[in-house]
């Protein structure tokens, strides 16, 4: 009864017409009524409480870092260095577009703004260059899901929150599985284009190939900084991203000097309002989420699946299904948040590694980016691609499909995300 109070007035809300947040405060009033425990003095303080919290401070930094690097010229010289690099080859500029978004992605940690600049900067190419444009949409938005996965990823700092997990142990453990689905995607993008005879452009010349590798060294410098940082315990994964939008800063308008001072403004601007809407979500949804822990819904959830809490990888099949069908109907951050809470008590239950499950369950709630309808990534491709929605969602459908299948690759063989980790970690 107490789950389907919880639901019913979530999905009502929604159902409604009510944004997200709302929503979940909605259902959080709800299930106090049912619990007899309404007292708006609890549900402001643990509203103010969620959002009370040191790590989320690398949300607003890493969305800061990700806009400067847009405007400032780093996402430019990324694209050049993949182009001189891959550019050549048939196909090349889909395996462009796949690299591009790897190297993107260690970069912001966002998936909409990594889809937005490589929509705006490939997609005019692709089309130019004789590629379908509802395929070559599909790519750029399905690469676009690389970004939450491969570190700095914001999705992993609201999960290492939501889960007290460690973040930086959640940062390294995604460099693999990034890299997978990224192979995944240009086997894919191999074979929908197999038969296309385009005409190819020259390779690059040694030294056009140095020249962009020289302009994209200082882009290419952040992540590794980062991560070595992250490995040898100088900086938590918060300072990390105040040294990402420093740095992104001083490369964009010292460097680079692409960024005058007046289009800081903007951008600080848009930054804001992009972490405040993550915030408020965040804020919600831990309203919710003590009121789940106090319904004993976890208890409820585990008692739901302890058939399958024998075989861990029946239980991570489950789950990973019931991610899927959420992730079609609902954006990656309110998903974290609200489902975070219920289905951690069953993974340490069932003693699956917490690192290894936050991984998969990023990479599932950042496929759901791209999974109609309301795909935001798609959104975000069709506004900036000038395109029809379906043609995104027609284009995407076969990348998604191999992504889902790297997954559960993942999910049969723990060890491909596990191995890593421990060697990474020592």
């Amino acid at each position: 009864m107490t789950v389907l109070i919880f639901l019913g007035s979530l999905l009502g809300a929604m159902a409604l017409g009510i944004p997200i947040a709302y929503a979940l405060l909605a259902a959080g009033v709800g299930l106090m009524w049912h619990l007899d425990l309404f007292d708006a003095q609890i549900l402001a303080q643990n509203f103010i409480n969620g959002a009370d919290s040191f790590p989320l401070l690398a949300v607003p930094f890493f969305m800061l870092a990700g806009e400067i690097m847009n405007v400032g010229g780093l996402s430019q010289r990324i694209v050049n260095f993949a182009l001189a690099l891959v550019g050549h080859v048939k196909g090349g500029l889909g395996y462009v577009v796949i690299l591009a978004a790897c190297l993107l992605s260690s970069l912001s940690g966002s998936a909409v703004a990594d889809a937005a600049a490589l929509t705006a900067l490939l997609l005019p190419m692709m089309v130019k260059a004789g590629h379908r444009k509802e395929v070559s949409g599909g790519l750029i938005a399905a690469s676009g899901v690389i970004g939450p996965i491969i570190p700095p990823s914001i999705g992993f700092v609201i999960f290492g929150v939501a889960a007290n997990v460690s973040i930086s142990k959640l940062f390294i453990a995604g460099i693999v599985p990034g890299i997978m689905i990224g192979l995944g995607l240009a086997a894919t993008w191999w074979w929908v284009g197999r038969k296309e005879t385009l005409a190819l452009p020259e390779k690059k010349s040694a030294a056009e190939l140095w020249r962009a590798a020289r302009e994209s060294v200082w882009a290419l410098t952040l992540p590794v900084f980062i991560l070595v940082g992250l490995r040898m315990g100088v900086f938590t994964p918060t300072e990390a991203a105040v040294v990402a939008a420093v740095y992104s800063l001083f490369v964009a308008s010292v460097i680079y000097r692409e960024l005058p001072l007046s289009a800081l403004l903007p951008i600080l601007t848009t930054a804001a309002k992009t972490t405040a809407v993550v915030m408020f979500l965040v804020a919600a949804a831990m309203v919710s989420s003590w009121l789940i822990t106090v319904a004993n819904l976890p208890a409820q959830m585990v008692e739901l699946l302890k058939p399958f809490m024998g075989n861990q990888t029946l239980l991570l099949i489950a789950i990973m299904v019931l991610v899927m069908l959420v992730g079609t109907a609902m954006d990656m951050t309110p998903t974290i948040l609200i489902l975070t809470p219920v289905l951690m008590p069953v993974i340490k239950a069932a003693g699956i590694d917490p690192v290894y499950f936050g991984v998969l369950f990023i990479i599932n709630n950042s496929i759901g980016l791209v999974t109609p309808p309301v795909g935001t990534i798609l959104n975000v491709v069709a506004g900036v691609g000038r395109m029809k929605m379906d043609e995104v969602t027609r284009g995407v459908l076969p990348f998604m499909a191999a992504q889902f299948a790297v997954m559960f690759i993942m999910v049969l063989f723990p060890q491909t995300v596990l191995a890593p980790l421990r060697w990474l970690t020592g």
